[in-house]
């Protein structure tokens, strides 16, 4: 790609939605004040008109005085091409690390920082297909349906944020996950039949994945024990634990080693009613070939 097609590549990347900073999270504003600060002051100590800067990065004038000002989440490309031009050895791009995380809401980075720790992580979910579990185009259509809808920029942060947790397949050592998800959300086709069919294709490569356990509840099961709805449970390498249920506990976190008990029996007897690994995953397939 010439030079001119990569600097129209950056800035139409540069103008979407996703990337303007939330003014109610205090830490993201206050990290992308100092960032814009920081290349601000470079790029004047070594001469350079913010014009000839914009060139010179491949991106348009006013993106760099918004990310100057801190009105703006500079995308790891910006900053890499910055520090390139300015001579910074690497100090500006190593920036990305604090700043990637400003895109993501304050409560998801709190989540996908236990997620992160987590040995094991536990979920049985009713209504959705988890977070965990969803591909881009799935997130994107369940986050867009909220009403009162978000803004453009919302929905790209939101669905960004629900994609980063999903590093966690990524880890090393590979925790133990485990999903229980109901029938009837693998009936509603979500987004279109190919994004479901999308969605169906990641359930399955997921739930074959050796450190993965994926059920599914059967719509004629005479009795379950998930009804007061969702239930997540995180194990720690230190032996600490923390859960959370839409019907227990007023939907708080909780820590408490009898509370976690009442999760845990309650997660395993709803694992004990669903379908078995394998029922599962051939259940997907059989949706997945009439899809």
């Amino acid at each position: 790609m010439s030079v001119d097609g990569e600097a129209v590549r950056l800035r139409t990347e540069a103008d979407e939605p996703g990337w303007e900073v939330d003014p109610d999270d205090e830490w993201g504003v206050a990290v992308l004040a100092t960032v814009g600060q920081q290349l601000r002051l470079r790029r004047e100590s070594v001469g350079m008109r913010a014009a000839d800067f914009a060139v010179a990065v491949g991106y348009g004038e006013d993106l760099v005085y918004k990310v100057e000002g801190g009105k703006r989440i500079p995308r790891q490309e910006y900053l890499d091409k910055a520090d390139e031009v300015l001579g910074a050895g690497g100090l500006v791009a190593a920036a990305w690390e604090d700043v990637k995380r400003v895109r993501y809401p304050k409560r998801v980075r709190e989540l996908g920082k236990l997620e992160g720790k987590a040995v094991e992580i536990a979920l049985y979910e009713c209504h959705i297909i988890p977070g965990l579990l969803q591909t881009p185009e799935h997130a994107r259509s369940v986050i867009g349906a909220a009403q009162p809808p978000y803004s453009p920029d919302d929905v790209e942060r939101m669905v960004a944020a629900r994609l980063a947790r999903q590093a966690v397949f990524e880890r090393l050592p590979a925790p133990a996950l485990s999903f229980v998800l109901e029938e009837g959300v693998l009936h509603r086709p979500i987004g279109g039949r190919m994004v479901w069919r999308q969605q169906l294709e990641r359930l399955l490569e997921v739930g074959r994945l050796h450190n993965v356990v994926l059920q599914v509840m059967p719509m004629d099961c005479d009795t379950h024990s998930g009804l007061d709805g969702r239930i997540e449970l995180l194990k720690f390498p230190d032996g600490t634990a923390v859960g959370r249920s839409d019907g227990a506990f007023n939907g708080r976190p909780i820590h408490e080693l009898k509370h976690l008990r009442i999760l845990e029996l309650r997660y395993g007897t709803i694992r004990a009613q669903a379908l078995s690994p394998r029922e599962s995953l051939a259940f997907v397939e059989q949706l997945l070939g009439e899809t």
